[in-house]
């Protein structure tokens, strides 16, 4: 599958869920990458009128979450989020938001991705550190 294609089944398959009520949009995979942005709207922001952290965080998961799961489903397995750990570095007030999610580890039972997401200008805004667990399908109890 190319980009254009795995970009559109992202953007289907989110629908209707938390992901779609963030407004993430995904714009591009390549190789160990993945790219989306948020426009932002006032569900975005806390009472001071920045952008909530929950929201860099949420956002920084999905890309890496996304990202694992698109690797992990090729092998018949499951991505799972294991931890995840933000710094931000400056606060976003509009606009939109850019995210991009790079592949730091591969392994078999362990992913562990950055997440850098910045302003419309490029402006670094947030960083992330997501771990993602692998699993067997049979590993995973209801």
């Amino acid at each position: 599958m190319d980009s254009d294609q795995i970009v559109s089944e992202l953007n289907q398959l989110c629908k209707n869920s938390f992901v779609d009520h963030l407004g993430i949009q995904f714009t591009n995979s390549a190789e160990n990458t993945l790219e989306a942005f948020i426009e932002l709207k006032p569900h975005h922001f806390q009472p001071k009128g920045f952008v909530h952290g929950g929201v860099y965080m949420a956002f920084a998961e999905t890309l890496a979450g996304a990202g694992s799961a698109l690797i992990a489903e090729a092998e018949g397995k499951l991505a799972l989020g294991a931890s995840i750990n933000s710094q931000h570095i400056a606060p976003a007030k509009g606009g939109m938001i850019m995210g991009k999610a790079s592949l730091t580890y591969r392994g078999i039972t362990k992913h562990v991705w950055d997440v850098e997401i910045s302003d419309e200008n490029g402006k670094l805004i947030s960083l992330s550190r997501v771990n993602n667990s692998i699993k067997e399908f049979s590993q995973i109890q209801s």
